[in-house]
């Protein structure tokens, strides 16, 4: 079968260059047992390196014609090639025994940030999750506290997930070449369980204020809270989201919890 071509209404840049596949690959070898779901393989560039290291692959492609070229190339794959979309699934269904799994992807950009909150869903099954995605992208989901890129991605995955922005990739290893670097992250669950407040408010709370961000805080919180509600004096509502660190933002959740009772 002829290779792929790249389709742009669904975002598609494949990437040519063997030792960055081989690199994004090696990014999940830090928990070597996990299943693995990759999003979006196209040709299987990034597939053949997994499979090399003998992981247990499922992957989850949208592309028709992707996917026959999946099945006539990739015989290991046999049984492991979602043909569908990667936002509508229950990744729990691949989860180990434990509960677990990791994914892994040459993200398209359209859909790169829904990818995340999608991977946010099943925070409690997805352990690790790495991959590349421009890298404005990736950078705003690794900021930290007082960086201007901050925002909402940066608080809801740092709140659950350590996140490391790894490399930056160049335009001239994809075809079509982007118009964007791309940036390769990690994110590791960390050992949170319970955020210590009331977990929809604190998305709600983030959400919001990002939402308005060149707002200060106290301003923006107005419209979470009931009719004559006044917000007190608190150094944190004089800043903007950006400067907030996540435990700040649990701090903020429930000080607006506690007005809205």
């Amino acid at each position: 079968m002829e290779k792929v071509k790249p389709k742009k209404a669904l975002g598609q840049h494949f990437l040519t260059d063997e030792s960055v596949a081989a690199r994004i690959a090696a990014t999940i070898d830090c928990s070597p047992q996990l299943p693995v779901v990759e999003v979006g393989p196209g040709m299987g560039m990034l597939t053949k390196y997994l499979l090399q290291a003998g992981r247990d692959v499922t992957v989850v492609e949208l592309d028709t014609e992707s996917v026959d070229y999946l099945e006539q190339n990739y015989p290991a794959l046999s049984g492991h090639i979602v043909s569908g979309d990667f936002l509508r699934l229950d990744l729990t269904e691949f989860a180990d025994a434990d509960g677990h799994l990791c994914v892994i992807g040459n993200y398209p950009y359209n859909i790169s940030s829904q990818i995340f909150f999608h991977v946010l869903e099943y925070k409690d099954a997805v352990t690790l999750c790495s991959g590349m995605l421009q890298r404005e992208v990736a950078e705003r989901i690794a900021a930290p506290e007082g960086s201007r890129t901050r925002g909402i991605l940066s608080v809801l995955l740092q709140a659950w997930y350590d996140v490391e922005y790894l490399f930056t990739v160049s335009e001239g290893v994809f075809n079509p070449p982007p118009k964007v670097k791309s940036g390769v992250i990690r994110l590791q669950r960390n050992s949170v369980t319970d955020l210590g407040c009331d977990e929809r408010l604190f998305k709600t709370v983030v959400k919001t204020t990002f939402g308005q961000r060149r707002k200060t805080i106290r301003n923006s919180l107005k419209s979470l809270l009931p009719a004559g509600a006044q917000l007190p004096e608190h150094e944190l509502l004089g800043k903007r989201p950006e400067q907030l660190s996540v435990a700040q933002f649990i701090e903020l959740t429930n000080l607006v919890s506690s007005l809205r009772k």
